[in-house]
């Protein structure tokens, strides 16, 4: 796969994965279970998320050097 489609898709699989998550966490933190109940969960999204970022900068962004 060329070097601008990995990049392409890889960031728009990222973005929609960390709006969805994000969506989540904030649908479940002003929902019933309150700011403090939909803490744990908001943690593990940002956690989530970063790893998700670093995993499309590892395979997409940075060039491997044989």
């Amino acid at each position: 796969m060329s070097y601008t489609v990995k990049l392409i898709a890889g960031f728009i699989g990222t973005a929609f994965l960390c709006i969805f998550i994000g969506g989540l966490s904030q649908s479940i933190s002003s929902g019933f279970a309150g700011f403090y109940g939909g803490l744990p969960f908001m943690i593990i999204a940002i956690v989530v998320c970063s790893l998700a970022i670093y995993d499309f900068w590892d395979e997409c962004v940075r060039k491997n050097d044989p």
